[in-house]
């Protein structure tokens, strides 16, 4: 007979950085089509700060974080997760050895941001992205994008650290509206370059661009957190038998 407090929990590696995660689970409960507490989706947040930064092992400027996050999942695993999301997108530099050595599916973040794409009418075209130097150098995005479909338009070198480095910096120190105003013009200026869309390919730039800001632009503004939390919502539907129509 099958344990009444087991079931299909969602296992979230967080911690990079914190006040994604925590957004995560917030975007997570929000979207959800839940009328009661019984209804949202049963979720297993591990969120480690001291997983060593991404960016800068990627340019072997510093620890590997794998170790850490490879401990992660192995506790989640643990407290009975039964698929993992990373609401980090530098970290998926990873996601193959990760994904190897982990006895769960974990869900890629590009290819959720696809999906989002899809579901938001761009099912391909010109596609501007903001990330960190180390996920547009690495062609994380690029390579998956391109397979579906789309031109993937990055700010120009000098733009990344204005745009993209710095925005991502203030908020995980916690200045929001500093963030707000250094990041909005690398949207504005991919715009001008003809992009149907843009990808905020980093988990700290929703938080520099909020959902309230986003009218600001006659183009979708693609969340990657916003995306993980609709793949999970989609995989708990078809968990559960609750599948919609077009699911």
């Amino acid at each position: 007979m099958e344990d009444a407090f087991d079931g299909p929990f969602l296992g979230i590696l967080g911690g990079m950085g914190p006040l994604a995660s925590a957004t995560l689970m917030t975007r997570l409960t929000q979207l959800t089509p839940a009328e009661t507490d019984q209804a949202h989706i049963p979720a297993i947040l591990w969120s480690d700060p001291r997983i060593p930064d991404r960016p800068a092992a990627y340019l072997r400027q510093g620890e590997d974080p794998f170790p850490w996050m490879l401990n992660g999942i192995r506790r989640l695993e643990a407290a009975g997760a039964k698929i993992i999301v990373i609401p980090c997108n530098t970290a998926h530099l990873w996601y193959d050895a990760l994904a190897a050595q982990a006895r769960v599916p974990i869900i890629h973040i590009v290819d959720a941001v696809v999906q989002n794409l899809q579901a938001q009418g761009v099912p391909h075209g010109r596609v501007g992205l903001m990330a960190t130097s180390a996920t547009l150098q690495s062609g994380l995005y690029q390579s998956r994008l391109s397979a579906h479909g789309y031109e993937c338009l990055v700010p120009e070198p000098e733009e990344i650290g204005r745009h993209c480095s710095i925005p991502i910096a203030l908020t995980k120190q916690g200045h929001l509206e500093e963030a707000r105003r250094a990041a909005s013009p690398g949207v504005a200026s991919l715009c001008d370059r003809g992009a149907q869309a843009i990808v905020l390919g980093c988990t700290e730039l929703p938080l520099a661009l909020p959902h309230a800001m986003r009218g600001s632009w006659e183009v979708p503004i693609v969340d990657s957190i916003d995306a993980l939390a609709h793949a999970a919502i989609h995989w708990h539907r078809r968990q559960t038998g609750k599948r919609k129509p077009d699911d």
